[in-house]
């Protein structure tokens, strides 16, 4: 049984800073790649950054120069610091993870989503 848990999400004013984090547990043998996606009420899901079990990093264009997605290892968690923020990036955001598990089948697990709101 694999677990994300996703925080760090809130209400902030435009040009305003936060850090989103999600934790991976339970049966994990590996984490091979991570993202996040966000999605706004009307709209689809789209991918924000995505960073392989290497380090290399994929941005949307839209937040490019602005967020960064990085990762620690040794404790399954990925995170995403979001800087000058705008309300174009008012949305829930979703935690995403391919993992491995001990029985040695990878799936992709989601977690359950946190908003974030931006205010002009």
């Amino acid at each position: 049984q694999v677990q994300l848990v996703e925080s760090g999400g809130g209400s902030v004013q435009a040009g305003g800073s936060l850090r989103l984090s999600c934790v991976a547990s339970g049966s994990i043998f590996r984490v091979n790649a991570m993202g996040w996606y966000r999605q706004a009420p009307g709209k689809q899901r789209e991918l924000v950054a995505r960073i392989s079990s290497g380090g290399s990093t994929t941005y949307a264009d839209s937040v490019k120069g602005r967020f960064t997605i990085s990762r620690d290892n040794g404790k399954n968690t990925v995170y995403l610091q979001m800087n000058s923020l705008k309300p174009e990036d008012t949305a829930d955001y979703y935690c995403n993870a391919n993992i491995l598990t001990h029985t040695y089948f990878e799936y992709t697990y989601w977690g359950q989503g946190t908003q974030v709101t931006v205010s002009s």
